[in-house]
């Protein structure tokens, strides 16, 4: 390639400077650099007919956050002699106009696992190679590159989160100074006829921009990032003695991790720089956790969804994934409904789900719970329906960790020990006795006694009618019995599980179709066990 040619920085996650060698590399030997970026409708596009605000496959709290961190970018750009190109439309289509128009030579983007983005790339590279364009796309996302991890491995995945670091050691970058500011860039060329925007709005994108009644508690961009990096690491002790396992999740006003998910997710922080920083704490403390439940642990554990998400076929469906166990789950749209807007009876889980729309954002053991509530522990509904649900909601999520997160939780993949069940009523009532977490997110029952605030249904008329609160009018009843469901989802389970090892796995929809209407048969044989909501789900 000349010296002095036009290079193209095309942003997608990744979105920052520091840690970025995609950018570095653009830089390198050119004469003008264009950082894009690519509003895709794909993405962005309102979706009226979803049940909250936002696009088909985004909640607006994510993409709030997203504009956000682009305007952060934008900033953090021009302090070093350029800015933020925005553009509208298929950004495969987009970029490829942007490589004739502006003469481009170098094409650098970060390397990105998830499937739409390599369906992406392949058609940008193919136009790239056939035009003469030298590409440039480093693995900078993740701790490790998957395809390495998996080819070390014998050509597959591993299953554990420990067998990564077992196979390729610490990584090669860890010793070594990574780039934490750019001094400058070349300047950005001439755009042609290229329809150039700023930063979008929420409500130049179409969307209302109606805030919820608490302040978001997420900023979006590099500049937060790294300060709630420093924030975090600040507390050495903390970050020494942390262990994924503990943590409480009724704690709302000071969480019990780092909450820098949402900015890994995007790459507004590096995992990287994020590891090096953990690593030199862990040198400098003597006594420390160790992973898979340290904070560096967690990071490994990111990289382990990526690098089995990456090398398994359809890991986001339960049929032809060949680590999914086949369970026939019920669709019952009713449940999922109640169990997704907080109308399940249950004051945990409802409490949750409320912060999880709000918030766009619950700890990890509050994520266990409703999963495992709406899964194999009282629902037994589908879990690819609650993994659309946190894929719509959640500002962190992100396609690999959510599609393993819910596979392990309802004990499809990874995790077995599917009589281990969350408890709807005691497993919060453990972390916060009084309920302070219930009555913040549910304030209908803000004057329950703490004696019913986690089974408000058992509370007498009279505690209910001062409370402010009567059960089935102003909180609904349960939807379900949990002590019956639950006994009921373990014998399915089992079924499940039994069907599956006789069949050597080869589990076809003749077999769940068979093995739903045994189900129903079962119900049908403990009409007198009080079971009767169950009876009515949609099994068949």
């Amino acid at each position: 390639m000349a010296s002095g040619s036009n290079s193209l920085m095309w942003f997608r996650k990744g979105l920052r400077i520091h840690d970025n060698p995609a950018l570095e590399y653009a830089a390198k030997n050119s004469s003008h650099v264009y950082p894009v970026f690519v509003i895709d409708p794909h993405y962005m596009k309102p979706d009226p007919t979803a049940f909250s605000p936002g696009s088909k496959f985004a909640g607006l709290n994510r993409i709030r956050f997203l504009l956000e961190s682009l305007t952060d970018l934008d900033c953090s750009l021009k302090k070093i002699s350029s800015r933020l190109l925005v553009l509208h439309g298929d950004p495969g289509d987009v970029v490829i106009r942007c490589l004739k128009e502006w003469d481009i030579k170098k094409l650098c983007f970060e390397y990105d696992t998830d499937p739409y983005y390599q369906a992406l790339d392949r058609k940008v590279k193919n136009y790239a190679l056939d035009s003469g364009v030298e590409i440039f796309s480093p693995v900078s996302h993740t701790l490790f590159n998957p395809a390495e991890i998996i080819q070390k491995n014998g050509g597959k995945p591993p299953m554990n989160c420990q067998l990564i670091l077992k196979i390729a050691g610490e990584p090669h970058w860890l010793s070594s100074s990574l780039s934490t500011t750019v001094p400058t860039l070349p300047p950005v060329g001439d755009v042609g006829s290229c329809e150039i925007s700023e930063v979008p709005t929420v409500k130049q994108l179409g969307y209302e921009d109606n805030q919820e009644d608490e302040t978001p508690i997420f900023k979006g961009g590099e500049s937060e990032a790294l300060r709630r990096l420093r924030e975090s690491i600040n507390d050495k002790e903390w970050v020494a003695k942390f262990e994924k396992p503990n943590g409480d999740p009724s704690a709302f006003l000071k969480p019990a991790t780092t909450m820098l998910s949402p900015y890994l997710k995007f790459g507004c922080l590096s995992s990287r720089y994020f590891y090096q920083c953990l690593k030199e704490i862990e040198k400098e403390v003597k006594h420390h956790t160790l992973p898979p439940v340290s904070l560096s642990g967690q990071l490994l554990w990111r990289d382990f969804f990526y690098t089995v998400g990456f090398g398994t076929v359809n890991f986001d469906r339960m049929r032809n994934n060949a680590i999914c166990r086949q369970i026939p789950w019920n669709n019952d749209d009713e449940l999922l409904a109640a169990w997704r807007d907080a109308r399940t009876g249950f004051p945990w889980i409802d409490a949750i789900m409320v912060q999880l729309r709000k918030w766009g954002w619950i700890h990890h053991l509050a994520r266990h719970s409703v999963a495992c509530f709406l899964t194999r522990g009282d629902l037994f509904v589908h879990w690819e329906k609650g993994r659309d649900v946190f894929e719509r909601l959640l500002v962190d999520s992100d396609w690999a960790i959510n599609n393993g997160n819910w596979l392990w939780l309802s004990c499809s993949a990874f995790f077995y020990q599917y009589h281990r069940i969350y408890s709807p009523i005691t497993f919060g009532k453990k972390y916060d006795p009084t309920g302070a977490y219930i009555r913040h997110f549910l304030p209908v029952l803000k004057d329950m006694p703490k004696e019913y605030i986690y089974e408000p249904w058992t509370a007498p008329l009279s505690i209910q009618t001062k409370a402010n609160c009567i059960i089935g009018k102003d909180y609904p009843k349960p939807i379900i019995s949990h002590e019956i469901a639950s006994k009921e989802c373990k014998n399915k389970i089992a079924a499940a599980y039994k069907l599956y090892k006789t069949n050597n796995g080869q589990v076809s929809d003749e077999d769940l179709q068979k093995l739903r209407r045994q189900m129903v048969d079962n119900l049908d044989h403990n009409q007198g066990t009080g079971s009767r909501r169950l009876k009515q789900q949609k099994l068949i």
